[in-house]
């Protein structure tokens, strides 16, 4: 079997038994998106083939359904290619713009568990990210995320140009940073 396809089928079951596990848990205390002025910030383990970092998060809702943001990562661990040095900075970090439609209410789920689709606009690329979120005590929760490039800026895969720029599952903790 290919190395890439066993990673990918590795990241799709994580992220499978991610979600039924936000969504078995219904009994929280806390909402994970309640609309305008809500903020939520996310840390966590970023996964991609090549390499495995940090990365974190802030959302913050402009609407009932919609929160616009921030993310940041860097890998922490990637392979390196033969006969190459390791990866650069600017190989490993990467920064992206934020969109997303908070779902969860409009779904009909449980207060404490929010889904998001969205957009982000990144160094690497123009992509998409599918997420879930669910809270279990007031300010805190897990969350699970899917992103996926559609557009790279960049086709030349070279060396470490894939790095923070193919599909990529980021899980980790949530925080409301809401006032309210």
């Amino acid at each position: 079997m290919h190395p890439l396809k066993s990673n990918r089928e590795i990241m799709k079951k994580i992220f499978l038994a991610v979600m039924t596990a936000v969504f078995g848990m219904a009994n929280a205390q806390t909402d994970a998106f309640r609309g305008a002025g809500d903020t939520r910030y996310q840390i966590g383990m970023n996964i991609q083939d090549g390499g495995t970092g940090v990365m974190t998060s802030l959302d913050y809702g402009l609407g009932e359904s919609f929160s616009i943001g921030a993310q940041a990562g860097y890998l922490l661990g990637a392979k390196v290619a033969d006969g190459f040095s390791k990866p650069s900075f600017g190989d490993r970090f990467d920064i992206k713009a934020r969109f997303n439609a908070n779902l969860g209410g409009v779904l009909g789920l449980p207060q404490n568990i929010d889904v998001y689709p969205g957009l982000n606009l990144g160094l690497k690329n123009f992509g998409g990210h599918l997420g879930a979120r669910v809270f279990f005590d007031k300010g805190f929760g897990l969350f699970a995320e899917a992103q996926v490039p559609f557009a790279k800026y960049n086709d030349n895969d070279k060396v470490y140009k894939n790095l923070n720029n193919q599909f990529q599952m980021n899980v980790g903790v949530s925080f409301d940073l809401s006032k309210k």
